[in-house]
Order: C-alpha cells, then sequence, then structure tokens
C-alpha cells in the first residue's frame, strides 16, 4: 500500500475512498445502491444469512489459528491497539472497496454488456493485473506467480458468487476480512 502513502493515516484514507466510491455511484452514476447488491439484512434470503454467518464464524477461527505464530508475535508487540486500528481496521475498508469497485461496477457493467462467463472473467482479469496488484509485477518470481494465481482463483470465486447472490454484501466482507487477517497476520502485502 506504499502508493497510497499520501501522509493521510489508512485508516482514515480508505474509509474516505470507500465513501467517495458510493457517492460516485449513487450520486453522478444514479446507481442505487440495492441495484449493486448492498440490499439491507431483512431482504437478504435464508441461504444468504446463513452463508454469510457460517463464513465469518469459520473464517475467525480458521485465520486466527492459521496465522496464530504471525499474530502471537504481534500480538505480543508493544503498542497492539495501534496495530489494530492502523494495519486491521483499514484493511476492512479496503477489501470492501476492492469488491465495490470491481464487482459491484465493473463486473456488473461487463456482464451486463457481455453475459455472465466473460464479464465475470474479464472483470476479474481487470482486478488480478490492474493496478491494485501491480507490484506483483516487480516482485521475485517466486512470489509474483503465486500471488497471482491466488488472486485470480479467489477474484473468481467472489465474481461467481456475486453472480449468482446478487449480494455485495457477502463478497465486500468476506474480502474484507482475508486483507485484514492477512496482513495484520502475515505483515506487508509488498
Amino acid at each position: 500500500m506504499r502508493w497510497l502513502d499520501t501522509g493521510i493515516p489508512l485508516w482514515l484514507l480508505l474509509p474516505a475512498l470507500l465513501g467517495f466510491a458510493l457517492l460516485m455511484v449513487s450520486g453522478i452514476a444514479g446507481v442505487g445502491l440495492s441495484q449493486l447488491g448492498l440490499r439491507p439484512w431483512r431482504d437478504w434470503t435464508i441461504t444468504e444469512r446463513s452463508y454469510f454467518l457460517q463464513v465469518v464464524v469459520i473464517a475467525n477461527v480458521v485465520f486466527p489459528f492459521v496465522l496464530a505464530a504471525p499474530r502471537g508475535n504481534r500480538a505480543a508487540l508493544p503498542g497492539t491497539a495501534w496495530t489494530l486500528w492502523n494495519v486491521l481496521v483499514p484493511y476492512l475498508f479496503f477489501g470492501f472497496y476492492q469488491e465495490l469497485v470491481y464487482r459491484g461496477m465493473v463486473q456488473l457493467e461487463l456482464v451486463r454488456r457481455w453475459g455472465a462467463p466473460i464479464g465475470i472473467f474479464v472483470a476479474n482479469m481487470l482486478y488480478t493485473f490492474g493496478p491494485l496488484h501491480w507490484y506483483y509485477f516487480v516482485s521475485q518470481a517466486s512470489l509474483g506467480g503465486p500471488m497471482f494465481m491466488a488472486i485470480f482463483v479467489i477474484g473468481l470465486f467472489f465474481g461467481v458468487l456475486y453472480e449468482r447472490s446478487g449480494n455485495l454484501w457477502i463478497v465486500a466482507i468476506f474480502h474484507a476480512i482475508g486483507n485484514a487477517y492477512i496482513v495484520w497476520g502475515v505483515g506487508s502485502v509488498q
């Protein structure tokens, strides 16, 4: 996230970017948030609610277990509250922002124009190789290849899930949880 180094703390910058994107979509493009899949909880199906709750619970059990060693070392350091506020919280917003842009805007329009298979694939290629992951092009080959593959597969899963459910909250929150835990547990994504 060095490219976002504006001097503004991430915990302030990323929610502002998310708010700006939501304002642009609803205010300028005239697209209602429910059209993007940001429907209220009361409008979710039983399946969506069940799936969402299961994944959130499982992710909050599995991620801490898998990342126990790296997280344990970080949690023991002074300033754990600072780390949580400045790493975990911003990346929750960043994952949500990424899904709003790539699924709620790009994929939605590409699927409308070209159909689901091509629209999902092209949106996912833009997500995988786009500006948010550009730094993997200059990383070691041993890191770049596996990262692009992982990003592509996870993005494809999120794309299909969004297309099938029409619920942006689900993919946005799953992505946010994954980002937050991975960055906090493993360290910088660069």
